[in-house]
């Protein structure tokens, strides 16, 4: 499971209990840019294997994320600087025995959603994702301009007519939830200061950010490689542009084209099925299928698109659009093939994702990360553990 350090309100001992052994955390509190340390990483470490002489073992089997500096991604003569520090970054993690790194490569904003407690039909609350919202946000809160370009008339219309009736609380807690900062934070962005960062984009193309993103791919990859670090991107979430923004790792042309830019192992995929879930045209298992020697750590989830299909929210892991009895038999396949061959990690590093606020993490005295409440994620985690088990004494019976 994925652990914000220290601070977090789901603790290690929470984690253990669900019945994890790998963690998944980031060194949050060092800027984006500057290098990882040897201390620093080996201090993490400990805090993680701290009680280990008293409890199941627990180990740090995933870094996410190692963010890469914005200059990198707007190409900047600084890139040289940033980059060097990455490789370095890489290098001291191999030192410490850690060996597979999460990055995503998305300008501004790692993630976008409109409200942070959507109500299921059963009470618990979800993410959620509504392109009016957005609209709303972006045409008369923002002001963004040539903002109007990206919208319907009739998504702008609607939008311009809702923001009339919208109260002083309602408007400042869309305003929080969109410019909400990196997973772990309960930090925002100020209105001008993410204005700011979109004009730094207006001179970015959509091939220009893809090609910022070969040149860092090349430059790291194959030093992750001689270090048996495995890098595995994160796609876009949500897996089409936003704000006048490119994404350029939302489909499977894309995941291939930057597959091709680095022909080594060590450049990967985290393969989300959240994010490339809420795309209809990424078939997942058949993804799996053909990139499976480069997916180095998975995120299992599901999202569910609404009547109007840019709108989304999380749904429950074996419920959603994503077909999780596929792509769960595709990735226990691939693993099986890397038993047979002897190439690559036998046992992927998955975590389970957003999971649905629900029972006792409702409690309002009860702070907890949006998306990364513990119980919501020890349902997804049970759901898919016993989905695994089962497709995987099926396919040793049918052998």
């Amino acid at each position: 499971m994925r652990w914000f350090g220290p601070n977090d309100p789901v603790s290690l001992m929470d984690i253990r209990q669900a019945g994890c052994t790998g963690i998944v955390t980031a060194l949050h509190q060092i800027p984006v840019g500057a290098v990882w340390s040897v201390e620093a990483i080996e201090e993490r470490k400990r805090l993680i294997e701290a009680a280990n002489d008293r409890y199941s073992p627990l180990h740090w089997a995933v870094v996410e994320s190692l963010p890469v500096h914005e200059d990198i991604k707007k190409g900047r003569p600084d890139r040289a600087l940033y980059i060097d520090n990455y490789k370095q970054s890489l290098r001291n993690l191999a030192a410490c025995g850690i060996n597979t790194v999460c990055y995503n490569f998305m300008p501004v904003l790692d993630w976008s959603r409109t409200n942070l407690s959507y109500e299921m039909p059963d009470g618990s609350l979800a993410l959620r994702f509504v392109w009016e919202d957005f609209a709303l946000f972006d045409l008369c809160i923002l002001k963004r301009p040539d903002a109007e370009s990206d919208y319907e008339p009739d998504v702008a219309q609607a939008a311009r007519q809702r923001f009339a009736r919208m109260t002083a609380d309602e408007v400042a807690t869309l305003v929080n939830v969109v410019l909400l900062g990196l997973p772990g934070s309960n930090e925002a962005f100020s209105l001008d200061t993410f204005q700011g960062l979109l004009n730094e984009y207006a001179t970015i193309s959509d091939q220009a950010l893809r090609d910022n993103l070969y040149f860092f791919i090349r430059e790291v990859a194959p030093v992750a490689n001689e270090l048996g670090v495995n890098l595995c991107i994160h796609p876009d979430d949500p897996p089409r542009p936003l704000l006048g923004l490119p994404r350029v790792v939302s489909t499977e042309a894309d995941l291939a084209q930057l597959m091709a830019a680095s022909d080594v192992v060590a450049n990967g995929i985290t393969f989300c099925t959240g994010s490339l879930g809420i795309r209809p045209d990424n078939d997942l298992p058949a993804m799996i299928r053909r990139f499976g020697n480069r997916i180095h750590f998975i995120h299992l989830r599901t999202t569910k698109r609404e009547e109007n299909p840019r709108n989304f929210h999380e749904a429950d892991h074996l419920e959603g659009d994503v077909d999780m009895y596929a792509v769960v038999k595709a990735i226990v396949l691939e693993q099986q093939r890397r038993r047979q061959q002897g190439t690559g990690a036998t046992s992927i590093p998955m975590r389970p994702d957003h999971g649905h606020q629900m029972l006792d993490d409702l409690r309002v005295d009860k702070g907890t990360y949006p998306g990364y409440s513990a119980i919501g994620r020890l349902r997804g985690l049970a759901e898919i553990r016993g989905l695994e088990l089962g497709i995987t004494r099926s396919l040793e019976e049918t052998h």
